[in-house]
């Protein structure tokens, strides 16, 4: 190996390593499905190794945006060819098959996880059939904002986004918000970082903005609901 290329593994094996977490957490999202956790970080960290010899830096500079959907697709196969309860029609699989293929692709170039549409414009196949590929194996749904996490105290999925570990930290989640938060004003924006970010009190927020705790409640209220509603389906 020449020093060109020895530096290049080098600076791959980094990568790879800073980035472990990021794979470790889109796993994390596949457990409780018959798999064992251990066999689901292996095949999450394959798939960084293969995003990390995939990006093109010349096309995009965010990595994680290729990255995360180039692991979960790497998941989704892996439950493919290993874990369906009853096996899809081929003609399905075929094309889950295509998706997983160019959906790192289009993820790179639009910055974002993409939409049905826009995976079955880029297939040149019709939506429903995309829809069908994509729902065709419940374990693959994504997870709602009220969904009840599996813990003693009952809290669902939104009531853990004040935390300082996943909600805004975990790097899935920074991919699929990005194009929402442009959407939103200067203070909203504000009270989110404080929130979420920081780990202000509603209280604190109030004084920041020159609104009352009560006032804040309903603006996150608010926000959390027009976020819900504008999210983009994820590939399943």
């Amino acid at each position: 190996m020449d020093a060109r290329g020895a530096e290049l593994a080098d600076l791959e094996d980094r990568v790879i390593r800073l980035n472990m977490n990021v794979a470790s957490d889109v796993a994390r999202r596949y457990r409780g499905r018959g798999v064992a956790a251990d066999d689901l970080d292996q095949v999450a960290q394959l798939g960084l190794v293969k995003a990390v010899k995939g990006f093109d830096a010349s096309r995009s500079t965010d990595f994680l945006s290729f990255a995360v959907p180039t692991v979960r697709g790497e998941l989704r196969r892996y439950f493919r060819d290993n874990g369906w309860t009853v096996r899809p029609p081929r003609s399905i699989q075929e094309l889950q098959a295509r998706i997983t293929a160019i959906e790192g692709e289009l993820s790179q170039e639009l910055g974002r996880s993409p939409r049905p549409s826009e995976i079955a414009e880029r297939l040149d196949v019709p939506l429903d059939r995309v829809v069908d590929a994509l729902a065709a194996n419940g374990c693959f749904s994504p997870t709602s904002l009220d969904a009840d996490l599996g813990d003693s105290d009952d809290a669902g999925l939104v009531d853990r986004l004040g935390g300082a570990d996943p909600g805004f930290k975990s790097a899935e989640a920074r991919v699929v918000l990005k194009p929402l938060f442009e959407q939103l004003d200067d203070r909203e924006r504000l009270i989110l970082e404080m929130r979420f970010v920081r780990g202000c009190t509603q209280a604190e927020i109030g004084k920041a903005v020159g609104v009352t705790q009560m006032q804040v409640s309903r603006i996150l209220a608010g926000l959390l609901s027009r976020m819900r509603e504008q999210m983009p389906v994820p590939a399943a």
